[in-house]
């Protein structure tokens, strides 16, 4: 069992079957992270330059072959991030560095696979909402996903010149203290561990086979 699979606990998350207010018996002040804005930006790169670190293994055999490449973790790091409230108030033109860490996979001249880290950097100009001031700051943060397909070795610098997709999502958000309706703690199913049983199906057949008997009298 789990919660997927659970459907007859009140006390399990799933749908909300009735009223909605059956069952709500206290508030509950939970810490989570409150996101104020979030945008999404979609990009093509051509022809993005990007040098190699810590190539595994090292020291491979130039000139390099270009694979593909993706990016290594979904957060990129933003930095120089420059916050100006616009005079409706409604809006702040939001201004930052985002640094994507990617894996480029390659062959080298000996025909040996080589994986080496680099990364890409944007920079970035939108308008987001931004709380007002308070004690507890907000945080811009960055998730990302690039992948390149095509990418040509050059050996004058020793990089590759790639062409990525790039899809970035940046956040306005703060950590804060949110009072909620609850239902009390979840219930806890146990979970069902996953066997290959030979014999199911098997012995779930008939002895004989299902059809008009022979026997069947008029």
């Amino acid at each position: 069992m789990s919660f997927f699979s659970n459907f007859s606990s009140d006390h399990c998350p799933g749908t909300i079957t009735g009223n909605p207010l059956n069952g709500l018996c206290e508030k509950v002040c939970i810490q989570a992270e409150k996101v104020f804005d979030a945008g999404i930006i979609q990009t093509r790169l051509e022809n993005y330059q990007v040098g190699l670190t810590d190539p595994t293994p090292a020291d491979p055999t130039y000139p390099l072959t270009f694979i593909s490449a993706r990016s290594l973790a979904s957060e990129g790091t933003v930095t120089n991030l420059t916050v100006d409230q616009q005079a409706d108030g409604q809006c702040a033109r939001v201004q930052c560095t985002v640094t994507v860490p990617i894996e480029i996979v390659y062959l080298d001249a000996a025909g040996v696979e080589g994986r080496a880290t680099s990364e890409i950097v944007l920079q970035e100009d939108v308008l987001m909402y931004v709380p007002s001031a308070s004690v507890m700051p907000f945080t811009v943060t960055a998730v990302a996903s690039c992948v390149s397909p095509e990418g040509q070795w050059n050996p004058a610098t020793n990089t590759f010149s790639i062409s990525a997709c790039l899809t970035l999502i940046l956040k306005v958000a703060m950590k804060v203290e949110l009072l909620v309706p609850s239902y009390g703690y979840c219930a806890i199913p146990p979970a069902q561990e996953y066997s290959q049983e030979v014999c199911s199906g098997f012995f779930e057949l008939p002895l004989y086979p299902q059809g008009r008997s022979c026997c069947k009298k008029n």
